[in-house]
């Protein structure tokens, strides 16, 4: 990898005296970022991948799909499986996308290993020179590829060429095979080698270099552009080879800035010549001929001249490209002092020609132009065209997985709308609209963070104003989620009802599914275990509804809580039945939200079953998978278990330190959902730690933390009991471990009332009250009838022999 970064200093001519000068015999693929391209997902790998398989503007679908498929069997059979994430990638895709039902997250790695596999086998064939320029503009989609392909840099027979500007960071300064040339301004020496090429050796214009040099500060695309000036003004005339002044270097007047030269070189053009730099500004930094002539009015001859005008004159390049001639604006500023120039209202008109030319001219491959599609109208004072592709892009960086993107772009869109007059068709738009934000923002901010929660919100009060009750019940479900997450199971308990009753009044079995999976979710959280797994009953025969099995962790979820409730019931196998049930769920499923569900639960029982060998390994894949996916909610979860487990382990300063990292993460997204039980988790650590205050005053919060979550209580009052006892206060332990005795059966919860029980009779052993620890221990044994080689019932086992004998 070798990066130049380049303060102020413009296209780095380095790149083009590297690919004259040293890249003979190479394959050489370019591409470059735009000053949108933030929003606009994939867009220079897009470019790359057409330059490598040489499609044009004019090639139709067919045509496309022929040249990527056979290049990539030309170059190796074992490549063909990379074809239908290229093909989906480019838009290309004929009939039913076998990719569709694949998770975004999951499709997004395959798709970037794709590509870094074609690169580096056609690098085994011949040199590959592989050109990234602006990366300060790039989209995140396009970051993960470049780092993906750097981590396989180190053996292969390819040369990674990427600048920047200072403010742009990555981290690949680690890697051996990295080398950074810093295009610093340049030297007193340096300065005035570049002004004897530029100017001449005139012993009279030696003033004139100095203060040139003082005033740019060695910054080379400075020192020209002043040149420039001073030319089109005629403060300098050539006279032969060398330049010579007509007034004293003491009276010319240079403005202070490198904006204020261009806009001073740009206001001395003449009336067409600006205007027509000016609408160019507009397209961008880089623009086709074809559509320069689509989108301004003028003869070809006329305008061919006048862009010849401009490259005289150095505002302007041609530039090499497959297809059509094409052009670059000279440096970012020249085009970002060119766009400032324009007024108001006329930009918005040149945009919306432009855009309108875009559709013209790419009718029959629109989907490749939607983020410039969606640039230009948003830009334009044309509002439905506007919303159109700002929705079509952000749902197309839906589809790529590029998240980020497609959050930016649907809000831009969100904001559009606002702009429609109102109208029935208008609150659907944006009843659709809200609730594809929502379901990007699941993943970018998490369930419960204040704009997930605002855009469900949107969607639910669209759909109550004009929805079908099937979309009304989905709406309410994503407010639902956001709501129950926080951790108020109040008003996520109303939400739920509301949601059943909508789906009994629709009769629709999708709908039934996800009002039962909201009804037991809450009940499981307020303690009632017993409506939680009458209302799993329910929906056990829904599993198979395919919008249900469509929404992520939706059927993960509603498993996983039935582990958790027929554990706290009492029924271990059971239990243990539905983990494998999910785990069969999870193995199935092409989502990768499934997978990183069954891991958690699977360690959250493992936890509950004090297996912390188990509980480590589960956890730390869900860790993996959620942090490779990006998934907020379950990251956090997972890592608060692994911390849990590792403290179990003798590990415990590290699993404090977990636990506090997740906690952290957890509440910073809004989340309150099981804040009792990680509290819990964080206190039996900070003990292990030997840390008894500490870990007394995180219990104190953890019973304080939501009084509506009872599912959890009583296990959180007897590791109080147990962290008295350690403190010498046994009267004061004995009142938490009774209190938690009666309210686990209050919720029917056997297995929290045996371990408090155990506890408790091993207190009133040490007391003298062996018989009383006997009875009441004896009477909560032998109520279960499996599970006996779980940790409680084992140990209640070994203390009912000792008492006993």
């Amino acid at each position: 990898v070798a990066a130049v970064a380049e303060p102020g200093v413009g296209k780095s001519r380095l790149f083009y005296e590297f690919k004259a000068t040293s890249a003979s015999g190479w394959m050489v693929l370019e591409t470059v970022s735009i000053s949108h391209g933030k929003a606009s997902a994939y867009l220079p790998v897009l470019d790359l991948l057409q330059g490598y398989f040489k499609i044009t503007t004019g090639d139709d679908e067919r045509t496309r799909r022929e040249k990527v498929n056979g290049k990539v069997v030309t170059l190796d059979r074992t490549l063909e499986d990379t074809l239908p994430y290229l093909f989906n990638l480019l838009g290309i895709v004929e009939g039913d996308d076998p990719l569709a039902p694949m998770d975004g997250q999951l499709k997004k790695r395959r798709t970037l290993e794709a590509i870094k596999r074609i690169l580096l086998r056609e690098s085994l064939n011949q040199p590959l020179l592989v050109i990234f320029e602006d990366l300060h503009w790039i989209d995140e989609a396009t970051q993960e590829f470049l780092n993906l392909l750097t981590d396989s840099l180190g053996t292969a027979k390819l040369l990674l060429l990427v600048n920047y500007r200072p403010e742009y960071s990555h981290k690949w300064n680690s890697k051996t095979y990295y080398t950074q040339l810093r295009l610093d301004p340049l030297g007193n020496e340096g300065a005035g080698e570049m002004l004897l090429a530029l100017l001449g050796d005139g012993k009279d214009l030696i003033p004139l270099k100095q203060l040139i040099i003082d005033k740019t500060e060695g910054n080379p695309f400075f020192m020209e552009e002043i040149v420039h000036v001073l030319f089109d003004e005629g403060a300098l005339v050539r006279d032969g080879p060398a330049a010579k002044l007509t007034k004293p270097a003491n009276a010319l007047k240079i403005p202070p800035t490198v904006q204020g030269i261009l806009a001073a070189r740009i206001d001395r053009l003449s009336s067409e010549a600006k205007d027509l730099l000016q609408a160019l500004a507009v397209i961008g930094r880089e623009f086709p001929l074809s559509l320069v002539r689509a989108a301004i009015p003028k003869s070809d001859d006329e305008l061919d001249r006048q862009l010849n005008n401009l490259q005289l004159g150095e505002f302007v390049y041609e530039q090499p490209s497959v297809g059509e001639t094409e052009y670059t604006f000279k440096h970012a500023l020249t085009q970002e002092v060119a766009y400032s120039s324009v007024l108001m209202e006329r930009r918005k008109q040149l945009h919306e020609v432009i855009g309108a030319a875009l559709e013209t001219l790419h009718a029959s491959s629109i989907d490749d132009h939607l983020g410039e599609l969606a640039h230009h109208y948003s830009r334009s004072g044309n509002a439905d065209k506007s919303l159109r592709y700002l929705t079509l892009a952000g749902k197309q960086a839906h589809e790529r997985s590029a998240f980020t993107e497609a959050q930016a772009l649907l809000q831009k869109a969100m904001e559009s709308i606002k702009a429609l007059p109102e109208s029935p068709e208008r609150d659907t738009r944006e009843m659709e609209l809200a609730s594809a934000l929502t379901q990007v923002l699941f993943v970018t901010k998490g369930f419960a963070a204040a704009e997930t929660r605002e855009a469900a919100e949107c969607a639910r009060v669209l759909a109550e104003k004009g929805g079908t009750l099937a979309q009304l019940v989905l709406r309410i479900y994503d407010v639902w989620r956001g709501v129950v997450v926080s951790g108020d199971y109040l008003n996520a308990g109303a939400l739920a009802d509301r949601i059943l009753y909508l789906a009994r009044r629709d009769n629709n079995p999708t709908s039934l599914a996800f009002g039962y999976q909201a009804q037991q979710s809450v009940s499981f959280f307020r303690g009632d275990l017993i409506t939680a797994a009458d209302q799993f009953a329910r929906l056990s025969g829904l599993f198979e509804e395919v919008g249900f099995r469509q929404a992520p962790g939706a059927v993960a979820i509603a498993i996983g809580n039935a582990t958790r409730t027929f554990w706290l019931l009492g029924f271990a196998d059971k239990a243990s039945q539905c983990l494998a049930q999910l785990t069969a769920f999870a193995h199935n499923s092409k989502n990768p939200t499934e997978p990183s569900f069954s891991l958690f639960f699977e360690a959250w029982l493992s936890c509950f079953l004090k297996e912390a060998r188990r509980s480590d390994v589960a956890a730390t894949r869900a860790l993996a998978i959620s942090e490779q996916h990006g998934f907020s909610f379950q990251t956090s979860q997972a890592r608060i278990i692994t911390g849990w487990a590792r403290a179990q382990l003798g590990s415990a300063c590290q699993g404090v330190a977990l636990i506090h990292e997740g906690l952290t993460g957890y509440k910073e997204s809004g989340a309150g959902l099981g804040i009792t039980d990680y509290l819990t988790h964080l206190a039996e650590a900070q003990a292990l730690d030997g840390r008894i205050d500490d870990a007394f005053d995180t219990i104190q919060e953890a019973l304080q933390a939501n009084p509506e979550e009872l599912v959890f209580l009583p296990n959180s009052l007897t590791c109080r009991g147990e962290l008295r006892l350690k403190r010498g206060q046994s009267e004061m332990a004995e009142g938490d471990f009774r209190e938690a005795i009666w309210l686990a059966r209050k919720m029917s919860a056997k297995a929290w009332e045996l371990r408090a029980t155990t506890s408790l009779a091993r207190l009133l052993r040490d007391t003298g009250r062996r018989s009383e620890a006997r009875a009441m221990l004896a009477e909560i044994y032998n109520w279960f009838t499996e599970g006996f080689d779980t940790a409680d019932l084992k140990d209640a086992k070994s203390l009912l022999d000792e008492l006993s004998n």
